[in-house]
């Protein structure tokens, strides 16, 4: 009677020790949460100037993850204090580094989905 305590003791132990250590060392994926945010001029946020249907937007977004852009053509590119990732219509992928002002006046793309880095 007095081992199948122990034993029961130690498998309560085990599970117990292993619950620990998966909730220490658990899964360590990436919780980002890109935000639309207020633009705001002293603030370091992307903005992007874009065009669809008639209609104007600027934009601007905080964080580090990924949204759908909803395939708007991009006049402007301002990324702030981010890196970015652009993906346009046609499959293409650019990387944008942080500081940097991008215009497309000729030729803008149609961007499908943007992420900050």
């Amino acid at each position: 009677m007095i081992s199948k305590k122990k034993n029961v003791l130690r498998a309560a132990a085990a599970v117990f020790a292993a619950a620990a250590a998966f909730t220490l060392v658990g899964p360590t994926g990436s919780a980002y949460a890109i935000d639309h945010v207020t633009c705001d001029p002293d603030a370091q946020f992307l903005k992007i100037w874009s065009h669809n249907n008639g209609k104007d937007s600027v934009d601007c977004y905080a964080n580090g993850g990924k949204t759908n852009f909803g395939g708007w053509w991009v006049d402007k590119i301002s990324t702030g204090n981010n890196d970015l990732k652009y993906y346009d219509a046609n499959g293409d992928v650019l990387k944008i580094g942080r500081g940097k002002v991008m215009t497309f006046p000729n030729n803008p793309p149609k961007v499908t989905a943007i992420e900050i880095l």
